[in-house]
């Protein structure tokens, strides 16, 4: 018989919550942000919920907004490998940028995250959107979106082949004999694209999961046809379950069209919970967090969206249409987080500060506030509505926020069976849902080397 489909749920780690004023609010703990044993903590609560992995974001710069938020530093996967001595099942997921590593070493990283953890590794891939990065790569300027994702298809295939280099059976540990391994089943990748060059082969096995779980993150046109051709696993933002639904149809045909099994990739929207025994507690909590909120760190954020200066408006005053007028919509666009944010304009015509509080909350990704039987209720409607195959939980603030998720909605969730209570595999594959992918060496002859 054929196993019920089941939710994947991620703990999205941000240093102090995602609310943008989280690390002022009593609730969060921003002085222990470069503590290694808060973050072992919050993995551990993640993994006594049965959580299939828990995700970091990253970027190559300071950001510019420092003075008004707690920003952490810590190279992700670093501290996932402090995590996975901690745990013993849960996943583990980083960003890493295509455009300012290079395709080796970033193999090496996440290979030996995926063999220390033995097979929870997975790597969030991102082109990196921000500018701020270039200078501390000596560039002059940051390559344009176009050039970004040209290297970034080149940069996933080497590094695909450096993990595939080594077959499956490369080592045969014959002491007799003294053969260690095999090296017709090691194989020279000599990788030559129009940006990178690669010759291979990488300098160790394939990793317990095969290869670590491929995710990403972008929702441009771009990101999406990326998407369709290398994901396993998609994070993305939406405001409402139609919207949700019009990405998951689109992204499952694109993966269609590149004779992918669409059931092989996971989409996962954000979600930000406020959790209260009552809507209007939940509400109030809400509240707290937005009153919290510095106008000029959210003005920052919204201009990096809009891509121009929005100080001339007054804070209570209608935020003008026209400035998001060539946003495009939910499946034709090239500037995904703009359209996102468009439609929250067009929708509820917010004044200046109440949309700077929409966003406060998760920066674009859904916010709702409620009891957890509500909460619960909103998951499952779109995982059994074709909007999501789960979710990237957001928690407002950490560690709190969610230690009352696990505590209370994922319960629920269990009760309704659609969310394990138990692991059943031990690899991030495993919770996912996803299969081993063969070496793309394997029963071919080696390359001359």
């Amino acid at each position: 018989m054929t196993e019920p489909r089941q939710l994947s749920l991620n703990a999205f780690i941000y240093p102090s919550g995602h609310h943008e004023a989280a690390w002022r609010h009593p609730q969060s703990r921003p002085e222990r942000i470069y503590d290694v044993s808060y973050y072992q903590e919050i993995g551990r609560t993640a993994e006594a919920a049965k959580l299939d992995a828990v995700f970091f974001a990253d970027g190559p710069a300071l950001r510019a907004d420092v003075k008004h938020n707690a920003v952490s530093g810590l190279e992700p996967i670093t501290l996932l490998t402090a995590i996975a001595t901690a745990t013993t099942h849960l996943g583990l997921i980083a960003t890493a940028s295509t455009t300012y590593y290079e395709p080796y070493n970033l193999a090496r990283l996440f290979s030996t995250l995926d063999h220390i953890s033995g097979g929870r590794a997975g790597w969030n891939i991102v082109t990196t959107g921000t500018d701020l990065a270039a200078a501390n790569f000596g560039l002059e300027a940051h390559p344009d979106h176009a050039e970004r994702y040209a290297r970034a298809r080149e940069f996933v295939d080497a590094v695909v082949s450096l993990w595939d280099s080594w077959e499956d059976d490369a080592i045969l540990l014959d002491k007799e004999a003294g053969i260690y391994a095999d090296p017709d089943k090691i194989h020279q990748i000599d990788f030559v694209g129009e940006h990178l060059k690669v010759r291979g082969p990488f300098n160790a096995p394939r990793t317990p999961q095969g290869h670590p779980v491929l995710v990403q993150a972008g929702a441009s046109n771009d990101g999406r046809a990326f998407a369709g051709k290398y994901a396993e696993a998609i994070f993305t933002a939406h405001q409402r379950l139609v919207d949700a639904q019009a990405f998951y149809s689109d992204i499952k045909a694109q993966a269609r069209a590149f004779g992918r099994d669409p059931d092989q990739i996971k989409i996962l929207p954000g979600i930000s919970p406020f959790i209260a025994d009552t809507e209007a507690e939940a509400k109030k909590l809400e509240r707290e967090f937005n009153e919290l909120t510095v106008p000029d760190y959210g003005l920052k954020q919204l201009e990096s969206i809009a891509g121009t200066s929005l100080r001339h408006l007054p804070l209570d005053g209608p935020v003008p249409l026209e400035l998001f007028s060539d946003a495009g919509d939910v499946t034709d666009n090239s500037r995904s987080r703009l359209q996102v944010v468009a439609g929250i304009v067009e929708r509820e015509r917010p004044t200046v500060r109440g949309l700077l509080h929409r966003l406060a909350g998760a920066r674009g990704h859904r916010v709702f506030a409620g009891t957890p039987e509500q909460v619960a209720d909103t998951i499952e409607e779109w995982f059994r509505n074709g909007a999501a195959d789960g979710f990237n939980v957001m928690p407002p603030y950490y560690p709190g926020g969610l230690e009352v998720f696990a505590r209370t909605v994922v319960p629920i969730l269990q009760e309704r069976g659609i969310f394990r209570t138990e692991y059943t595999g031990t690899t991030l594959r495993d919770h996912f849902g996803l299969t081993r992918p063969e070496s793309r060496y394997a029963r071919r002859p080696a390359l001359a080397g």
